[in-house]
């Protein structure tokens, strides 16, 4: 019989954890994917900080070190300038990346580490409860922004894929989604294009992806989906915002 489709050889066979409808699943199939065709998946070292992507180690089948909270990118910068011929990731949602662990990201690419960032952006703290992130939407409800997050007082969202794309040591920020087949292509390929280019030796890579967390948003997985397309890529559009390989 021929095999129509199969799980990608870079995951293990251990069963995730994640709730029902969230996207984290799909990403790590993309992720696992462009490091076993690129034929990098031997020689990858993936580094999980604290939020729900901290059980990665359990299904990236490469190996995995884990990070306090926020610094996956001091992490990594440490593995890769040791082990400068392997390729290195993190894998970080908002919560992580956009709050305590800003200072790090924004080092790692102002240095030009050749490190890769997969950053699952679904504007709000998953793990720990729906508490309003950096990326929280105005007018969005969390557990701690009840009525929903206010500008006056909390500001707006923080758009990440932007402000690396301005610094001089990223070679490649973008900002994809996973809610249907078309974009799960186009996040596939921008995220096969970061691996590529941290092998190439070009500099810090950085991948956005929306995503959906139903659980905490108090909707249904096809209700996240809707969200996502209607809300919240007005907030945060889809896009390439630095890449060296296109001169203006």
């Amino acid at each position: 019989m021929a095999v129509v489709y199969q799980k990608s050889t870079g995951l293990t066979d251990v069963e995730m954890h994640y709730c029902p409808g969230c996207t984290h699943g799909v990403i790590h199939k993309l992720v696992a994917d462009a490091l076993v065709e690129l034929d990098l998946l031997d020689n990858t070292v993936g580094v999980a900080p604290v939020g729900c992507s901290v059980f990665a180690y359990n299904y990236f089948n490469c190996d995995m070190h884990e990070a306090a909270h926020g610094r996956a990118p001091a992490v990594a910068t440490g593995i890769k300038r040791v082990l400068p011929d392997n390729t290195v990731f993190t894998y970080q949602g908002d919560g992580d990346l956009a709050a305590i662990g800003t200072a790090e990201v924004i080092h790692a690419a102002m240095r030009g580490e050749s490190i890769t960032t997969i950053f699952v952006n679904n504007a709000i703290y998953g793990m720990t409860g729906g508490q309003m992130a950096p990326t929280t939407l105005v007018g969005q409800k969390a557990t701690t922004a009840p009525l929903g997050r206010d500008q006056a007082h909390y500001g707006q969202p923080l758009h990440m894929a932007e402000m690396i794309g301005l610094i001089g040591g990223a070679a490649y920020s973008t900002r994809v989604t996973v809610v249907d087949m078309p974009n799960m292509m186009k996040a596939r390929n921008a995220i096969k294009k970061a691996f590529q280019m941290q092998r190439e030796k070009k500099g810090f890579t950085f991948v956005e992806v929306l995503s959906t967390c139903p659980t905490n948003w108090g909707l249904t997985p096809v209700q996240s989906l809707s969200w996502v397309k209607d809300t919240m890529m007005q907030e945060f559009p889809l896009g390439v915002f630095k890449d060296i390989d296109k001169k203006e």
